[in-house]
Formats: C-alpha cells, structure tokens, sequence
C-alpha cells in the first residue's frame, strides 16, 4: 500500500488552492459548485480527512457510524452484533437512528464529511436524490447495506427482497394455499417496492387471484402497523366475501401483527390462514406459533459491510465492490402447523 494522498495533491488535482479545498472538505464558505468539485478529487484519488488518516495512521480507533431509520427493529439489531463482532476491538462504533427521515440521513452524512465520524455503515429504507448526491459526494468511506437505484460508486452488499417474496408465495402454493393476501411496508420504500414488485410476479406466475381486496399497504414496518394493515384486509374480506387462506407480510413485525389480529377474529393460524414473514429475526422462531419466514441474511450482510469498510480504509482507491446476497426461506408453524 503506497503513501495515502494529501490535501495538497487533492487541491491540484481539482485544479484549487489549498485554502479552497480546505474549506470545500469542512463545509466552510465553500460554494456547492466548490464542495461538489473538491470532494469528486478527494474521493478519485482516494483522500481520507485528516482525523480518518491520523487515526488509521497512528493505530488509534477509527469513529464508525452505523445509521438505520429504526434501531427497534431486531433486523437492524441483527447486523449491529454482527458490525461490532467484526470492528468491535478496532473501531468506535456509534449508532444514529434517523426516524424514517431522509433529511436526517442527509444531514448525517453531510456532518461526517465534516468531521463527526470516519467511516459510515448505512441500511437506508428511502433513497432520495438529496441522499444519493450526499453519498456521492462524501469524502469518507461508505458502504451501504441495500441499494441505492443508481450507478454510484459506492461499496454495498444487496439481498433481494422480490426473491424472497417469491419464495414465500411458491411455498404457500405448495401447501394448498390459493387466495394468498399480502400485506406490504410504505410503497416509498425500498424494501416495499421491491416486495410489491416480486408478489406481483409471483401471482403472475402461479395464475393466483389478484385484486385490490387481497392487497394492503401498511404505514410501517412495526407490529402496530401489521395489526391495523390485517384488520383491514380481515373487514375487506367480510365485506367483498373474498376467502383468504394465507396472507404475506413484508417482515416479521407486520407478520406477529397479523396474527395477532386474526386470532382477534376467532381465526386459527395456520389452519385458517396461514402467515408468513421476511427477515427471519430472533422473533420468528420465538414467536407462538414459531414464523415461517425468508432470512435475509441480516447478521451475514452486516459482517460482509463492515469488512467491506475495513478493506476501504486500508485502500481508499480499491475498485468498487458490490456483493449480494442470497435469501432462504425458513419454513415453520405459522404455515403448516405443529404436528407437521
């Protein structure tokens, strides 16, 4: 590994003073035109900030930040344990919940390029443009958990979620299962888009009814949410006659929600309607009946994300890496009963 690059070749290689680059990399009396211009250098010759260069330099602890919209969620909790086993006795690990809010995130990762932290490790649910050009932008290394619907040149690690819907579906198929009700997270969500999209295909592919009545949007990710989002698809079903005999949900809060809901009904699970969930968390084995649910392989794309962070320290200039994933359904009660 040769000499990391300084401030100086970051100037002349954005064709700027010394004084100008300084500025555009703190956030100082820059304009965007400047900041944009100075950090595309920095980050094509690879440049680390002075705080990232002196730490990784001297052998002291890089400041990495972990942000998530929803440190509740145990899918999150998942790829912490796993971030902190890889970079726990190396590094500073801080966590940041933004609160399902793309400002937040891009006001996060902006403050980093300004000295709040050296490294980023993001699993953003909303990729705005704001976001994708505060990404782009950044002069510290960034991996992201997820993808950002763009050719970014950015370190990530990506599960597919409309796999793992498909998988699910393929599965109720199998079972017997033909009026098959899916509940969905926020259409403005990654995960929620692609989860529409891969029930939609596989509906398609196993010429299963599909109407508005079978189909609801729920207004997170949470169990709360699954309760209200299931009692509603439960009241379209009285109303419109429609049977239900298994129902999708995006994850396995939404999943617990739904249960519960049904049971609510006087319903059994699976014997009335059978549920699946997504990300295959601690809760789903757990949980009474125990979930069938796809594992997206939370704990993996964490420890894969933070190795992926390691190596950009110690490299800033390697070539790109992009890694996927891949999703495995874990079949249990919830869909074909205790005594199967």
């Amino acid at each position: 590994m040769g000499t990391k690059p300084t401030l100086h070749e970051v100037a002349a290689a954005a064709g700027v003073s010394l004084a100008s680059a300084s500025r555009a990399l703190t956030g100082r009396s820059a304009s965007p035109e400047m900041v944009r211009k100075v950090r595309m250098a920095a980050k094509r010759i690879g440049y680390l900030p002075d705080a990232t260069a002196r730490s990784l330099r001297l052998g002291g602890h890089p400041q990495v930040v972990f942000a998530v919209d929803d440190i509740g969620n145990p899918n999150y909790v998942q790829m912490l344990r796993a971030i902190e086993e890889e970079l726990g006795e190396t590094t500073r690990i801080s966590v940041s919940a933004t609160g399902r809010r793309p400002d937040q995130t891009v006001e996060l990762v902006r403050m980093l390029s300004m000295g709040a932290g050296d490294g980023l490790i993001i699993s953003p649910l909303r990729v705005t443009p704001a976001l994708r050009q505060a990404l782009a932008d950044t002069v510290v290394p960034v991996v992201v958990i997820g993808t950002l619907h763009s050719e970014l040149s950015i370190d990530s690690v990506f599960v597919d979620s409309a796999v793992a819907v498909g998988m699910v579906v393929d599965h109720l198929v199998d079972i017997g299962r033909a009026r098959i009700g899916v509940i969905n997270g926020p259409g403005n969500t990654n995960p929620g888009a692609a989860r529409r999209a891969g029930f939609a295909a596989a509906v398609e592919r196993h010429g299963l009814v599909r109407t508005d009545a079978l189909q609801i949007t729920a207004t997170d990710f949470t169990v709360g949410a699954g309760v209200d989002a299931a009692e509603r698809l439960l009241a379209a079903k009285r109303e419109t006659g429609e049977p239900i005999d298994a129902i999708v949900c995006a994850n396995d809060l939404i999943a617990i929600g739904a249960i519960n809901a049904i049971r609510r009904q006087g319903l059994r699970v699976p014997e009335d309607i059978a549920v699946t969930g997504i990300d295959d968390t601690d809760l789903a084995a757990l949980y009474s009946p125990p979930l069938t649910s796809v594992s997206l392989q939370s704990e993996r794309r964490g420890r894969i994300a933070a190795r992926m962070l390691s190596e950009r320290f110690a490299d800033p200039s390697r070539p790109t890496r992009r890694e996927t994933v891949e999703a495995t359904l874990v079949i249990r009660a919830s869909t074909i009963g205790e005594s199967a």
